[in-house]
């Protein structure tokens, strides 16, 4: 069907022209595309960069993988939609909570509009912390790769997943967990032609494996074998990620490089003075140790904000130490789910609450993490030219739904593919 521009969260947006794909690749770092394009891996993307839309954008700090994918799908800040991390502390109940309900959200999603205004709309997610926000009030299909031997017409809006797949369903820590939701998505496109499908990997593989590296150029060609199938069936593909990605580890002896701030403030102010909150906390953890580049800190007593942002200020990785109200400014963070003082790391530094707290022994190879500014350029690329989007104009993450419903150009051949 053919509708009128939707309004969302403040924004207009045109109705898809041809069917719309847009991707999340989680924790794609732009060189992760630009090594496996180099090594030929990717021919789809290579003629994409040339034809199409390549853009570099910046996504939302925290960098992590729940406020940006709300930030995507909403087309807002989190000072807009209110998820400002995977995890937060509220100090009004004492309780240190998930940020996976739906109850959380504070606007509506674009998926959501466009299913009640008639769209055929499809999410597909790897993990199933995220499904409930992303298919918040939406009418359509919206399941997990986690749990696709799980999905119900009544709960998901589809059935029997995994016989149309023909996977088995994955390891929640592999690369399979991904492709499941190419395969899936390939599947679905081919037999009912939904007009919006959102997709959001996992970033097992980025959290293990550098750009340009075998195992990481593997999965990029994966991937590009599956957009090259949708890009076939005449969709518009946006791609875009969540986060950056950063090696934290000593490079000669592998080691994590961490600076653990609840040990540290407890000493210099005393235990039980001060509480420090690591928002990149979800229950998959196994990977990445709870250590990213972003940690906020809430305070009993205000008098000693002072004493410990100078001493945090000192540290040896530690980028800056901003108060609520400068890191809610900098970053549009809601205040209320923020703590006194917001801490990011170096390029190469993570950031930890107390030593006894982190298991690092899932970690099969040297770190690699995000969280902070230094993991904020993504990839913005879709497979259709934009000429009326200005080359220094700037973009986020989260204005891909923007560029590929109102820019790109959508040829006749594609438009009639849609039908």
């Amino acid at each position: 069907m053919t509708g009128n521009p939707i309004s969302v969260n403040g924004k207009s947006y045109a109705w898809p022209q041809a069917p719309l794909v847009v991707v999340c690749v989680d924790g794609s770092e732009p060189a992760y595309m630009d090594e496996a394009v180099a090594a030929g891996r990717m021919p789809w993307l290579a003629g994409v960069r040339e034809k199409g839309t390549d853009r570099i954008a910046d996504c939302v700090v925290p960098s992590f993988t729940n406020p940006n994918n709300i930030s995507i799908v909403t087309g807002t800040p989190p000072s807009v939609h209110g998820i400002s991390g995977n995890f937060f502390y509220d100090p009004t109940t004492g309780e240190e909570v998930m940020m996976n309900d739906p109850k959380l959200m504070r606007c509506d999603t674009l998926l959501a509009k466009f299913a009640d205004a008639g769209a055929k709309v499809v999410v597909i997610t790897a993990k199933d912390k995220l499904r409930r926000q992303l298919g918040n009030k939406l009418d359509g299909v919206c399941f997990s790769s986690e749990k696709a031997d799980e999905a119900t017409l009544k709960e998901n809006g589809i059935e029997g997943v995994v016989e149309m797949v023909g996977m088995p369903v994955p390891s929640v820590y592999s690369a399979e967990l991904s492709e499941f939701i190419f395969a899936a998505g390939v599947k679905i496109m081919e037999r009912d032609r939904p007009d919006i499908m959102y997709l959001s990997t996992t970033d097992y593989i980025q959290h293990k494996h550098a750009p340009g590296s075998p195992v990481a150029n593997d999965f990029y060609a994966m991937m590009d074998g599956y957009w090259a199938q949708l890009d076939a069936l005449g969709c518009t593909v946006a791609l875009t990620a969540d986060h950056g990605m950063n090696a934290k580890h000593d490079p000669e002896t592998g080691e994590v490089n961490v600076v653990y701030l609840q040990d540290l403030i407890d000493g210099w102010i005393g235990a039980g003075k001060a509480r420090v909150i690591l928002p990149i906390t979800d229950p998959y953890v196994v990977h990445h140790g709870a250590l990213g580049s972003y940690a906020t800190v809430y305070l009993a007593d205000e008098a000693e904000r002072g004493t410990v942002t100078e001493k945090l200020s000192g540290l040896t990785g530690v980028r800056e130490v901003l108060s609520n109200a400068e890191a809610c400014d900098q970053f549009e963070l809601p205040p209320e789910r923020v703590g006194d003082l917001v801490v990011t790391g170096e390029r190469h530094m993570t950031l930890g609450s107390s030593a006894d707290k982190h298991d690092l022994s899932g970690l099969t190879e040297p770190l690699r993490s995000h969280g902070g500014p230094t993991e904020q350029r993504v990839p913005l690329i879709v497979n259709r030219a934009a000429p009326g989007l200005a080359s220094d104009t700037p973009l986020r993450n989260f204005s891909i739904f923007d560029v590929a419903l109102n820019f790109a150009e959508v040829p006749e051949q594609a438009r009639g593919a849609a039908e």
